[in-house]
Order: structure tokens, then C-alpha cells, then sequence
């Protein structure tokens, strides 16, 4: 009964800060979040009163699993942009800039952090400062999906956006376990060449493998119906069945079988939408019934950030430095790219704004971090503070870009007319 009672509570809230924050335009995703925050341990939560908020970390934690079936939507949905037809326009650039945007991050990060190890080597160390340079790669594409949904986003930007978003998994993977690789080593001085370089590749390999073996078959099974509302039902079934196999682990000696959901998920929707002709609508209704869970999933996850994070000034200035500075490789690592692979100047001036965003896959590699011992409880705690920054601003931001670049439309004034012509009808209604 309390967890029904808080997904309706979650819900609720969600939507009832969507109209609390329309008069200052911001994205449904941040109103989410917020109110996520509102009634997490940390606010509503903190009265202990069951149903009115979150009372602890653990009441959110017992939700964790819809946000782990959200991002198999928001995945799948996302490898639905990796249509052949538009690959042949954009394929070469989104390969380009998702490689390039990430490892200017990184590369940015790694020296700033460094210099403050050099200067206070007492608060941070070289393997935190590589961890977290490694961290600044991923992106967060449930938060860019949900704006670029809501306010319908089109043109050669929103075009290039996804495809990038997509990319950056693969590329921090890769990233990552290099680095958490050399963190370790300078840790403990034991090199460790499988988890640097087999591991991740085997788990990419993996991921690509399952996800399209499962897409060529949803797309068979899915020729046995002929009403949208079974294949809508099919398509729910494989995206949680998906998610599910994505969460198998095996050993073989030294080297760990393991998937990345995020990947599988995107790589289930690209063989999908590219073998199955009438995916394209069935996608739009897939959609339709996924909005109620990205909701709860946005309030969730404002729940589950750590205000504590602002008690200790050295968390906030290093968090501070780590932001910066990852923005700073984002923007011009792709604006860099972008010029080199001659996108249009709108594109090149505003893609790299569009992927400030950061958070779940960030959290799952500072959970990683962990296993650094206390050193990584440092990093987990800078990422924690980074991910408040970036989800509560950076939606903001993502809207700004795509309607500075075009993508984003006002709304035509026959529309706008239409509907307060019909509001006013209802208010004079006796």
C-alpha cells in the first residue's frame, strides 16, 4: 500500500508543480525535479508523515526499479533515431562530435582537477581527479528526450542531438573503465589490463549483440498481430523483458560478461525501427503510455538528490570546478567538431549547450567510484552535487538552445487564439 500511495503521491506532485512553474516557462522535467526535492527526506519528507513525502533515502530506494524501467523506454525510445535514412545524412558527424564532445570533457576536467590535487593534495588525489575527469563524460538523455518531446522539437540540431546523446554511453563506458583502471593502479599499484580494456569492450560488445538479436525478434513476433493495442502490449513486454536481461552478470576467469541497459534498450529500438515498417506509429503510441512513468521517474530521481552535499565547502568548490570546466569541454568540444564536420552555424553555436545535462549514468559510474574505498565516497559526493546543479539548470538550457537554434516553434497565433477562445467559453459556461 505505501508504495502505490507514494507513485501517486510522486505523480501528483509532478504534475501540480507543472502548473505552479508555467508562468515562468520552465521545462515540465525541471518541475519534476523539483518537486521531487519538495517531497523528499530533505523537505515533506523530514516530518515523517507516510504518503505526504519520501521519508528516508530507503522509501526511495523502493521505487528504484521504475526508474530502471523508465530508462529502458527513454532508451529505446532514443534508438529509434538511428533510422538508416537519417544515419546517411548525419551518421559521420554524430559519430565525430558524441567522440569528440566527450573526450574534451574529460581531457578539461583531468587538468583542472589535477592542478587542484598539485595545490591541495590533502582534499583530492590523482585517482579521484581521473575518476571524475572520466565522469564527465556521460550525458543525461532522459532529461534531453523529455524536452526535445515536450515542446516537439525538429530541425538539424534536434537531429544530431540524439544520435550524440546515444553515443556518449558507449563512449564513457570505454572511457571510464580506462581510467578507473589507471585510478586503481595508482591506488594500489597493481595493473590490472583486462578491467581497462577487455571488460568494457566485452560489455559493449555484448550489449549491441542482445539488443539487436531481441529487436529482429520483436520484430517477427510482431507480423503475428494485426491490432496496434497487442503490438503497443508486445512492445511494453520486450522493453521490460530487456531491461531485465540487461541486469545478468556472468564471470568467466578473469574477464566479467556483463550489459549495460542503456545500450541494449537503445540498440532493441534501432533493429526495431529500422526492420519494422510501421514503427514509426507504433513508437508515437509507445510513447503516449510511457508519459506517466518519465514523470514519476524525474520526481524520483529529485527525491534521491542529496541536499547534504552543501554542509562541506570542499565538496562545493571542487563540485564547482568540475562543473565549469565540463561545461567549458562539452560546448567547445562540440563546437569544435561540429565546425570540422560542417554542420550549419546554428548547430555548431547550441549543441554543445544542449548536453550539459547529467545524472544517471553519472551516479552509476560514482557508485563504481566506490569501490576506491573513502576516496571514492568524495567522488560520489561531487557528482551527487553536480547532478542537483545540472538537473535543475540544465533542462533550462536544453530548452533555450533548441528555440535559439529554430527547433523549438511558438506556437502559431490561430492556435493560441483557438484555445483561449475555447477557455473563455468554459469560464462563461454557467
Amino acid at each position: 500500500m505505501s508504495n502505490l500511495l507514494s507513485i501517486a503521491v510522486a505523480i501528483l506532485a509532478g504534475l501540480m508543480m507543472t502548473r505552479l512553474v508555467k508562468p515562468f516557462k520552465l521545462p515540465d522535467v525541471t518541475a519534476y525535479l523539483i518537486a521531487g526535492v519538495l517531497i523528499g527526506p530533505y523537505c515533506l519528507g523530514a516530518l515523517g508523515i507516510e504518503g505526504l513525502g519520501f521519508v528516508g533515502q530507503e522509501a526511495v530506494k523502493t521505487l528504484s526499479l521504475m526508474g530502471e524501467v523508465a530508462l529502458g523506454f527513454i532508451a529505446f525510445a532514443i534508438g529509434n533515431e538511428f533510422r538508416l535514412s537519417q544515419l546517411k545524412q548525419t551518421g559521420r558527424q554524430a559519430v565525430v562530435v558524441g567522440i569528440f564532445q566527450a573526450l574534451a570533457a574529460t581531457v578539461l576536467v583531468d587538468l583542472a582537477l589535477l592542478v587542484i590535487h598539485l595545490v591541495m593534495p590533502d582534499k583530492l588525489s590523482a585517482s579521484q581527479a581521473i575518476t571524475l575527469g572520466a565522469i564527465a563524460t556521460a550525458t543525461a538523455p532522459a532529461a534531453t528526450l523529455m524536452v526535445v518531446k515536450q515542446y516537439k522539437a525538429k530541425g538539424e540540431l534536434t537531429d544530431l542531438l540524439l544520435p550524440v546523446v546515444a553515443l556518449d554511453d558507449a563512449v564513457g563506458l570505454v572511457v571510464f573503465a580506462v581510467s578507473f583502471g589507471i585510478a586503481r593502479t595508482l591506488q594500489s599499484g597493481a595493473v590490472d589490463l583486462i578491467s581497462i580494456f577487455i571488460n568494457p569492450l566485452v560489455e559493449i560488445g555484448l550489449s549491441l549483440l542482445l539488443g539487436a538479436f531481441l529487436g529482429w525478434l520483436l520484430t517477427q513476433l510482431e507480423k503475428l498481430f494485426h491490432s496496434n493495442t497487442n503490438r503497443l502490449n508486445l512492445i511494453i513486454a520486450f522493453v521490460l523483458g530487456t531491461v531485465a536481461l540487461s541486469m545478468l552478470e556472468f564471470q568467466i576467469g578473469p574477464v566479467k560478461l556483463c550489459f549495460s541497459s542503456l545500450l541494449v534498450c537503445m540498440m532493441l529500438g534501432t533493429a526495431f525501427c529500422n526492420l519494422c515498417p510501421l514503427s514509426h506509429d507504433l513508437m508515437e503510441k509507445s510513447d503516449r503510455w510511457v508519459s506517466p512513468l518519465l514523470a514519476l521517474f524525474f520526481v524520483i530521481s529529485g527525491a534521491e538528490l542529496e541536499l547534504s552535499v552543501f554542509a562541506e565547502l570542499a565538496i562545493v568548490g571542487i563540485g564547482l570546478v568540475y562543473i565549469l570546466f565540463r561545461c567549458l569541454g562539452k560546448y567547445f568540444g562540440a563546437y569544435f567538431s561540429t565546425k570540422w564536420t560542417k554542420c550549419s552555424p546554428n548547430v555548431c553555436k547550441y549543441l554543445g549547450i544542449t548536453l550539459f545535462p547529467q545524472a544517471g549514468v553519472a551516479l552509476g559510474m560514482a557508485m563504481t567510484a566506490r569501490q576506491l574505498g573513502s576516496e571514492g565516497d568524495l567522488i560520489r559526493n561531487i557528482v551527487l552535487f553536480s547532478v542537483l546543479v545540472y538537473e535543475l539548470v540544465g533542462p533550462m538550457l536544453t530548452k533555450m538552445a533548441l528555440t535559439k537554434s529554430g527547433d523549438i516553434h511558438p506556437m502559431p497565433d490561430h492556435i493560441k487564439n483557438r484555445r483561449e477562445t475555447k477557455l473563455q467559453e468554459q469560464k462563461n459556461k454557467p
